[in-house]
Parts: C-alpha cells; sequence; structure tokens
C-alpha cells in the first residue's frame, strides 16, 4: 500500500500542477476603465462605456484574447479627479488589472497616471490635452488628438484664408487651459496673432459679456474657442446673438451631435478639426480609414440607437490598440503588453493611423485630423 502511494504521489502532484497552470492559462484578462458616464462630461464618458461593453462582448463571443476572455470592470468618475483617482487605487488592489483605459476628461487622467506609473499597469487615456503624454512617461497613452494638434490645424485653415489677427475664449477647466496655453505656444510658428483674449467658468451661462468685449476688439478676423461641455454651445449661441459676424472655430472637444443639438442653427458655419469618423461617409473610397470608421459607425448606431461620436471612436481605438498589443506579446504579462503597445505600428483606428514610439505615446500627426464645417445641422468637409 505504502508502495503504491509513493509511486502515485509525483503522478498526483504534477497533475495539480497541470491543473494549476491551465487555470492560469484560462483566466481572465482584466481590463479596468475609469470614465465620465454621468456628470458634465457625460457625453464622453456615456459613448466611450457603450463601445467598450459592445466590443469586449464582441472579443470575448468570438473566442477572446490568446484564448482568454476579457473581464472589463467599469467605474464611473463623473469627471471628478478625486473620484477617478480613488477607483484607480480600487483598480489596482481589488480588481487587481492587467491594464486600463480611461479617464474621460483631462483633469481626471492628470489625477490618476500617477497610481498606474508606480503600480507598472498600462493606462490609455481618452482625454484630449498633451500633457497626458508630453513629457512621455512609461505607462501612460492615450488615443485622442492633442489640443496642439487641435490649434495647429486651426491655425493652418486660417492661414489659408489669410486670417491671421484672433481672439481666445477659453475654458478654465483642464481642457480649455491647457489648449488656450496651446494657441500661445504654435501661434507664431503659424503668424497668428492672438490680440484679444476672454474665458468663462464651467457653471456659466451666458458668455454674452465676454463676447460683447471680443466684438468690440480692434483687429479680430476670427475667434478660437478652446472647450469642451455644453460651454462651447452657449458660447455659439450668444455669439450669433450678438451678431458677431467673423468665422467661429471650435477644438475636437465639441466633435458630437449634442454639440449641434444644443447649439441649434447658431452652430452652423462653425469650423473644427475633428476625426475622420464623424464624416464616415464623405470619404472617399481611397481613404485608408473609410472601412474602419464606416464598420464602427454602423455597428454604434445599431447597437445603441445613438448617433456615433469620436469620442466613443477614442474608447475603441484604446481597447484594439490593447488587444493587438496582448496578441503580439502572447499574454496579459503587464511589461511585455506596455512594451508591445509602444511598438504599435500602422494601426488604422477612427482617430487615424498610428505609429506609436518610445518618444510618442500617441502616434498621430496631423494629417490625423479633418477640418469640418457645420452646415443644415450637419458635419461636412471644409474647403
Amino acid at each position: 500500500m505504502k508502495r503504491h502511494l509513493r509511486m502515485t504521489l509525483p503522478s498526483m502532484l504534477a497533475a495539480a500542477a497541470f491543473l494549476t497552470a491551465a487555470s492560469t492559462a484560462y483566466a481572465d484578462i482584466k481590463i479596468g476603465s475609469i470614465l465620465a458616464v454621468t456628470g458634465p462630461a457625460s457625453f464622453l464618458g456615456d459613448p466611450e462605456k457603450k463601445t467598450l461593453e459592445m466590443y469586449v462582448d464582441q472579443i470575448n463571443a468570438a473566442g477572446g484574447v490568446n484564448g482568454q476572455k476579457i473581464k472589463l470592470t467599469v467605474y464611473d468618475s463623473g469627471g471628478n479627479p478625486n473620484k477617478a483617482k480613488t477607483f484607480a487605487t480600487r483598480l489596482i488592489e481589488q480588481d487587481q488589472v492587467d491594464a486600463v483605459i480611461g479617464d474621460s476628461t483631462t483633469g481626471a487622467t492628470l489625477a490618476i497616471m500617477p497610481v498606474f506609473e508606480d503600480a507598472g499597469v498600462p493606462l490609455i487615456s481618452l482625454a484630449g490635452a498633451i500633457q497626458v503624454i508630453q513629457p512621455v512617461r512609461k505607462w501612460v497613452f492615450k488615443t485622442p488628438h492633442t489640443d496642439t494638434m487641435a490649434c495647429e490645424k486651426i491655425f493652418e485653415d486660417l492661414k489659408k484664408h489669410n486670417q491671421t489677427k484672433i481672439a481666445l475664449i477659453s475654458g478654465t477647466g483642464g481642457f480649455g487651459k491647457s489648449m488656450s496655453a496651446e494657441c500661445h505656444k504654435v501661434a507664431g510658428q503659424y503668424g497668428i496673432q492672438i490680440v484679444h483674449e476672454e474665458s468663462y467658468g464651467p457653471n456659466d451661462n451666458d458668455m454674452t459679456p465676454q463676447l460683447t468685449n471680443i466684438k468690440n476688439a480692434a483687429g479680430v478676423q476670427a475667434v478660437v474657442n478652446p472647450g469642451f461641455g455644453q460651454g462651447p454651445a452657449i458660447v455659439t449661441r450668444n455669439y450669433r446673438q450678438l451678431g458677431i459676424k467673423v468665422p467661429l472655430y471650435e477644438s475636437h472637444g465639441v466633435a458630437s451631435k449634442q454639440y449641434i443639438k444644443l447649439a441649434g442653427d447658431a452652430a452652423n458655419g462653425v469650423r473644427l478639426p475633428a476625426a475622420a469618423l464623424l464624416v464616415a461617409d464623405k470619404l472617399p473610397a481611397s481613404d485608408p480609414q473609410k472601412k474602419v470608421v464606416e464598420g464602427y459607425k454602423t455597428t454604434y448606431e445599431k447597437k445603441t440607437g445613438q448617433e456615433v461620436s469620436t469620442f466613443g471612436g477614442h474608447a475603441y481605438d484604446a481597447l484594439m490598440i490593447l488587444v493587438d498589443a496582448m496578441k503580439r506579446a502572447g499574454s496579459a504579462d503587464k511589461a511585455k503588453v506596455r512594451d508591445e503597445i509602444e511598438k504599435t505600428k500602422g494601426f488604422v483606428g477612427t482617430g487615424g493611423v498610428v505609429n506609436m514610439s518610445a518618444k510618442d505615446h500617441l502616434g498621430l500627426d496631423l494629417t490625423a485630423f479633418r477640418m469640418l464645417e457645420i452646415k443644415n445641422g450637419d458635419w461636412t468637409l471644409a474647403n
């Protein structure tokens, strides 16, 4: 009897080791997300959450990633940096995630970045400000075009139309302040002079006084509004009410039909830089993004019954870049996945063609932006 036990014990240990290895091999990949699903930035977080859930379900139904299913955990920060930081800690300590997508806003992203840097967990942000990726941080990446790029694309268009003297009216939130500062930095490179500047707070519901100052300022040939949320829609309505005739440019922070609905007819004529996603049906067949943006637009609108926005597209790009990196890494090992995200080349997403490097954790250039003009309540490619 004893001899029989001695003979079978190694077999039993080997079987146990095999079962443990098999359990590890097929354990869930844990992806966390912190998004502004509710609150003033819900127009960002709501489509982002729906996009992640929709595509995680699709990926899992198709067999998952490297034979593993994705377990998605989403927390709603409401765009609040303190809440976001609390959830970031929870994702590390309690949920033990392999990677994170979020936050939706710049302020909340800046609050959570140190948490994931310290923990060595890849983070792909959905926020706009260049501060997220400059200076480059080892574990932090992002998918939306930067505010610097928005300034540059607008200034290109202004220069094309011989409008070189502008006024800025900027939101005082994280994104508005950052984009305003970036516009100041790059204006000289495009021969643009900022001759007047105004600002507004997140709770302001009438920007008539600031816009009156702009209307009365000498030499203003165009107005640029760095901001997102309801503020730019109020600016747009007040702008038309005052009868200001010079062109109005918004940022990619309003690249959602919600902005057009809030601004109403006043939005017609507004120009802004945005992703190709908003004009998917208007792209030529030869455009490398056409298939991707049409596919995402069709899938999202059919599933949700809502019109597509670039913000959900940012979440799509983040998830697909992350999944591709995990496939190349052959696992969800955090360090290997981080390295593979940084090696992303030729990824065609809703935001453009992504080519990352150790010095560039965004991987988009200015050609990824399209200059749009709102006509008859819809997006069109600007001339």
